[in-house]
Order: C-alpha cells, then sequence, then structure tokens
C-alpha cells in the first residue's frame, strides 16, 4: 500500500500525442486508475530524439534544460513513457548536473540562454524518470499486484527494451543495462509469463529507416522471429518509437524478411491497465497495425 499518491510532471513527447496516440492515452488510463497524478508539461518541447547534437551539443542542451526546469518550477520529477525521450532527457540531466561541478561556466551559458527565452534555469533539482521505472520503483510490484483484478494467466509476454532506456546514461539505479528484468517483473506482477530471446535489449531497427530501410527492417525481422520463435504471444516495449517499426511497419518487415509474422506489439502501459481492470476500447488497441483481437480473445476480453 503506498503510503502517499504518486505525482509527477508529465512529458508526453511527440510521437504519443502524433503516430501512437494511444500510448498517450493508455499512460492516461492507467495512472489515473493507480492514482497517480500527471501535470503535463504542455510547454515543453521536442526532446530531439538525439538528432539536436549532431548539429550542436548546446542546443540538445538547452532545450532539454528548458524541459527539465519546466518541472523543477513544480517542483516534481519529469516522468516519460517513452524510452528515447528517457534517454535523451535524462542524459542531459546526468550531464549538466556533473558540468555544475566540472564545468559551471558551460550550464550558466544554457541558462543564459534560457534567460533570453523568458524561461526558469535548470537549477539540476529533480528527476527524470521514465514511466517503467515509475511502476517498479515508486508505485512497486506488490502495489501493481494488489490492483490486479484481471490475471493475465497463460498470456507469454516477450520484452523489447530497445537502446535508450538501458544505455544512454551512466548511473542506471532501477535495473541491470546488460540483463534487465524491469520489464519481465511487470509481466509476472500481473499473471503474464515472460519470454527470453536474444535481441530484446537490442535497437529496433528505427534510427536506421530513413537512410537504411532494408537494414532497418532486417534488424525488426530477426527480434520479430526470435520472440515468435521463443513462443510469444505479444511483444511489450516502453518506447514509441520501436513500436513504430515493429507493429506499424511489420508488413513492411514481413515483405522484406519473406515471412508472415502477425505478432502483436502492445505499449507497457496497455498491459498494465487490461490487468487493472480497464477495458480495451479504452486503450486504443484498435489503432494498432497487427491486430491484437486474438490476444484479447486469449484473455476472455
Amino acid at each position: 500500500m503506498l503510503l502517499q499518491p504518486l505525482k509527477y510532471a508529465y512529458f508526453p513527447g511527440c510521437v504519443a500525442q502524433g503516430a501512437c496516440r494511444e500510448l498517450h492515452q493508455s499512460t492516461q488510463a492507467l495512472t489515473q486508475a493507480l492514482g497517480i497524478e500527471l501535470i503535463e508539461l504542455k510547454k515543453a518541447a521536442c526532446c530531439g530524439s538525439g538528432t539536436f547534437k549532431e548539429e550542436s551539443q548546446l542546443l540538445e542542451d538547452t532545450v532539454n534544460a528548458r524541459n527539465i526546469a519546466l518541472a523543477e518550477e513544480l517542483n516534481l520529477p519529469l516522468l516519460t513513457h517513452c524510452s528515447t525521450c528517457q534517454g535523451v532527457i535524462g542524459h542531459v540531466d546526468e550531464r549538466l548536473k556533473r558540468l555544475q561541478q566540472a564545468n559551471p561556466a558551460y550550464v550558466e551559458q544554457v541558462n543564459g540562454l534560457l534567460k533570453q527565452e523568458g524561461c526558469s534555469p535548470y537549477q539540476g533539482s529533480t528527476e527524470v524518470k521514465h514511466l517503467l521505472w515509475a511502476l517498479v520503483a515508486d508505485y512497486g510490484l506488490d502495489a501493481i499486484r494488489e490492483r490486479v483484478t484481471r490475471q493475465l494467466t497463460g498470456l507469454k509476454c516477450a520484452a523489447f527494451y530497445g537502446c535508450y532506456l538501458l544505455r544512454a546514461q551512466t548511473a542506471m539505479p532501477y535495473d541491470d543495462p546488460f540483463n534487465p528484468v524491469a520489464l519481465e517483473n511487470v509481466f509476472r506482477a500481473v499473471g503474464a509469463t515472460p519470454v527470453q530471446y536474444e535481441g530484446r535489449t537490442q535497437c529496433c531497427g528505427w534510427p536506421l529507416s530513413s537512410y537504411a530501410t532494408a537494414q532497418s527492417f532486417q534488424m525488426a525481422g530477426k527480434h520479430l522471429q526470435a520472440a515468435i520463435g521463443a513462443g510469444a504471444d505479444c511483444m511489450v516495449t516502453p518506447c514509441p518509437l520501436c513500436h513504430l517499426n515493429l507493429d506499424s511497419r511489420q508488413p513492411e518487415v514481413e515483405q522484406a524478411i519473406g515471412q508472415k509474422l502477425g505478432l502483436p506489439i502492445l505499449h507497457l502501459p496497455q498491459l498494465v491497465a487490461l490487468a487493472v481492470g480497464i477495458a480495451p476500447n479504452q486503450l486504443g488497441l484498435e489503432r494498432h497495425i497487427v491486430a491484437t483481437r486474438p490476444l484479447l480473445e486469449k484473455l476472455g476480453f
């Protein structure tokens, strides 16, 4: 039982408000059901997905220092449900906290640019936290188990962590970046069965998709084939960009590898939400390219 309600400054990111609107929808539905309060940072900017620093490290640092400062104004941790946003914003936060001691003039330069735009300065007083870490470390697996009203018994889930969540930051206090278990622990907490397969911590191929499409689809296909070979009924990812390559582009992946796949890809909050009694029609499951109906039928919906 939680001693006090959880509250976060919510950074939804771009993809969850565009191509993966079901992620935004299911995150809101789940957190409301769990009693977690989200204060959306409506003035926040795109984190840049790692591309800003190709032009300028100062640009990436300044844009994301502003995003963090918006959460600091509320005296709340910044919460995101996008592994890429976690990786980028979390890395900037970690970098600037270090530079406050090692190179304070640089942080002053960043804050000077923020001041020119009428923004609050970056202070380094809060934390950037992915929804997965909030569920596991803040809310707690025992508390999740207490809220489960529909055990996802018999559902075999393949975790797909991807890149950014595990390796973009130097410090990883919530999991082992080389052998993570957080997603699998969540699966067990809601009654599902984790399946192990090679590739769950590798890149989905999305970063290559704009200039090496064939290679991107081959990468995604390899992971999907491995998960299916391990007996997975679905794959669950904490990253909307991974979701795009693994779900939205799965028909193209099938063409690239010459094999039918048909593996449903769930967003993390969708899976947990099903277990705590939220109806499928509240989670945007109909927006998926790969049909989720067989999965829902297996669960008795």
